[in-house]
C-alpha cells in the first residue's frame, strides 16, 4: 500500500442537514490501520481581509451559539450551490460588512479542523473598495468594526482574536504591511502557498 494513500471500505451517512452531513467511515489507513472515521461533510466557505484606503482591515464582532458568546471574525461565509470560492468571498463582504472590493488576492487555503472535519477555507485579501448595501442574514448578530491594521494584529497576538479563519487570514496578509507583499500588490502578483504532495 502506498504510504501516501488510504482506502474507504464502507461508510454510511448517519446525519444530513441543511450545512453538514455527519459520515462514518471504516478504513485503512496508509499505515494500514483499520480504524472507523467521523467526518462532517462541509461545502467550504471564503474569508476575507478587506483594507480601506486608510488601512484599516474589517473585523466583525459576532455572536456565536457554539461558543455562547461574541467573536472577532473577518467577513466570511459558506460556498452556496459549489459557486466559485471568489464569488463566496464577493458577496459575503457585501451583504456583512458593506463594501465591494475592485482588486482581489488570494491568500490560499486552510482546513479548520480536519481531525473531524472536511472543510477548506479560501482565504482573500479585498483592496479598493466601495460601499454597498449590506444584506446580513436574519440569524446574523453583527457589529462591523474598521481596525487600524496594528490593531488587528495586536488583538490576534494577545488572544482577543480566537476565530481560527481570522488569525490565518490576518497572519497570510501580514506581508502587505511588512513591504514584501505590498512589492507583489504592485506587480499584480498574489501570495501563493506550496501545494502538499
Amino acid at each position: 500500500m502506498s504510504p501516501h494513500n488510504e482506502t474507504a471500505e464502507e461508510t454510511r451517512r448517519v446525519y444530513s442537514g441543511k450545512i453538514v452531513q455527519l459520515d462514518v467511515s471504516r478504513v485503512t489507513l496508509p499505515n494500514g490501520v483499520v480504524t472507523e472515521l467521523e467526518l462532517v461533510r462541509h461545502p467550504g466557505g471564503s474569508a476575507v481581509v478587506a483594507l480601506d484606503a486608510q488601512g484599516s482591515v474589517c473585523l466583525l464582532r459576532q455572536y456565536r451559539h457554539a461558543v455562547k458568546g461574541w467573536l472577532w471574525e473577518l467577513p466570511a461565509g459558506k460556498v452556496d450551490n459549489a459557486e466559485p470560492p471568489r464569488e463566496t468571498a464577493r458577496r459575503e463582504l457585501a451583504d456583512e460588512a458593506g463594501v465591494s472590493a475592485r482588486e482581489w488576492h488570494s491568500l490560499g487555503q486552510v482546513v479548520s479542523s480536519p481531525g473531524v472535519f472536511c472543510e477548506v477555507i479560501h482565504l482573500w485579501l479585498a483592496r479598493d473598495l466601495t460601499t454597498v448595501a449590506r444584506a446580513p442574514e436574519d440569524d446574523e448578530l453583527l457589529e462591523v468594526h474598521w481596525l487600524p491594521w496594528e490593531v488587528a494584529w495586536s488583538m490576534a497576538v494577545d488572544g482577543k482574536i480566537r476565530d481560527g479563519k481570522t488569525l490565518a487570514g490576518l497572519l497570510r496578509a501580514r506581508p502587505f504591511f511588512d513591504g514584501v507583499g505590498k512589492d507583489r500588490l504592485a506587480a499584480g502578483q498574489t501570495i501563493t502557498t506550496v501545494e502538499e504532495s
